[in-house]
């Protein structure tokens, strides 16, 4: 990486860094605690959540009729969802070990707490529910493709992208065909920052 974007990698740990104590002050703001990997509340909390529960006979009584014109359109996206998800894990898992590139770990992107809020009624936790898998895939397919790209195509656009992916640090300036052509199988095979957080304590890299 040039000077430039190591500078921009170090600020942006920096603002993790931050973003995790933020995570941390809502902990103690709303009374939760992540324990084994779920956020649990004190009995006075979830009393209180109950309480402000929107009931689901009322819920649905107030909706709105084009809401329920448009749900089966929705929630019919849970074929492409689904098809794409089962596609992503069969793909890496074929792949990427031919590669030599590290798979993307599906439970990082699927994430499905939200449907636990005890003030949320059933049709809210299922709602919430669909639009976590259905978000988490794509981001789950957008990483997987970040290190497909790395391996087969690491070069920057000439015109600025709205949202790089994860990877695109690590690709090369666009029209430089000199450092391309020295460091090709460098640039493609480093995957370090991603095994340094996957592997076992004490176990080698790769």
């Amino acid at each position: 990486m040039t000077p430039i974007e190591q500078d921009l990698s170090s600020r942006i740990r920096a603002l993790e860094l931050e973003l995790k104590s933020a995570l941390a002050e809502k902990e103690q703001a709303f009374e939760y605690r992540v324990s084994l990997g779920k956020a649990r509340f004190e009995k006075a909390v979830l009393a209180k959540h109950h309480d402000l529960k929107h009931w689901l006979p009322s819920y649905l009584l107030e909706g709105r009729f084009l809401a329920y014109v448009t749900a089966p359109i929705i929630y019919s996206g849970i074929v492409p969802f689904a098809l794409l998800d089962l596609f992503l894990t069969v793909y890496q898992g074929i792949c990427f070990p031919i590669y030599g590139v590290p798979k993307v770990r599906r439970a990082d992107y699927l994430l499905f707490d939200r449907a636990t809020l005890k003030y949320l009624n059933l049709l809210e936790r299922f709602n919430c529910f669909y639009c976590s898998y259905g978000n988490g895939v794509l981001a789950y397919g957008v990483e997987v493709a970040a290190r497909t790209e790395q391996h087969w195509c690491p070069i920057k656009h000439a015109q600025r992208l709205r949202s790089p992916h994860s990877r695109y640090s690590h690709f090369f300036d666009y029209g430089d065909a000199e450092q391309y052509s020295r460091n090709i199988e460098t640039v493609r095979n480093d995957f370090v920052d991603v095994r340094s957080l996957t592997r076992k304590p004490g176990a080698p890299l790769k």
